[in-house]
């Protein structure tokens, strides 16, 4: 028996080798700078904690602290904060945040704000 790869068309490897190029999953980030950093962090502190909770430990909005977050990975919390959650006071920030930025707060949740 031949194997997979084997019997693929010749076309098809190059094909499939620009799909997975081209994915979300390999897409090339770029991380903010330290004044980026920063402005998010104020932006996540200001704007997220006025419903969140200052502190993050809830208010009209869940608690968004580490604990609260373990279970879902910085991509889905990053499409959650650009995405927004339908039906919910969470609105979308897709217009104001870029990806690479939603993916810097999501990530700054998961670690927890810093002291």
């Amino acid at each position: 028996m031949k194997p997979l790869l084997a019997t693929l068309p010749a076309l098809a490897l190059p094909l499939l080798a620009a799909v997975l190029v081209a994915s979300p999953i390999s897409a090339a980030r770029s991380e903010p700078d330290a004044a980026t950093k920063t402005r998010l962090t104020h932006l996540l502190v200001q704007d997220c904690g006025s419903c969140h909770g200052l502190t993050l430990q809830g208010g009209l909005g869940k608690p968004l602290l580490p604990e609260n977050v373990s279970d879902r990975d910085a991509e889905v919390l990053a499409e959650i904060i650009l995405d927004g959650i339908p039906g919910t006071p969470m609105p979308p920030w897709k217009g104001l945040l870029s990806r690479d930025e939603a993916l810097f707060i999501a990530e700054t949740l998961k670690r927890g704000l810093p002291q």
